[in-house]
């Protein structure tokens, strides 16, 4: 699978936060999130391995007791099961790769 940079295809996950698969296979998927300033992804957890990377913007990462305020440049992982949430603290777009295929980001 091949795509190439365009603008169109985001869908509203919550409130100031906009998601994007830009591929997926079988066992990964790769997706584009633009997050507003303010935007709170609430406390969650799932069985997906999550990896990420902070492309731009600064976000503020809760994972059980710790927290680590990201920024460009900055990456994670997640493992699957663990309850995490997020707090944007300016104007973001993060790239995360999900494992198993997050069925539910699709289309």
């Amino acid at each position: 699978m091949f795509n190439r940079k365009d603008d169109t295809g985001y869908k509203l996950l919550a409130e100031g936060v906009q998601l994007k698969t830009l591929a997926h296979g079988e066992k990964t998927h790769l997706c584009e999130f633009r997050i507003t300033k303010g935007a709170r992804v609430p406390e969650h957890s799932h069985p997906h391995e999550q990896t990420g990377y902070l492309v731009s913007g600064r976000m503020k990462f809760i994972v059980g007791k710790e927290s680590f305020e990201a920024g460009p440049g900055d990456s994670w992982c997640l493992p699957g099961n663990v309850v995490h949430a997020a707090e944007v603290l300016e104007d973001s777009v993060m790239v995360e790769v999900f494992s198993p295929l997050r069925e539910d980001y699709l289309g």
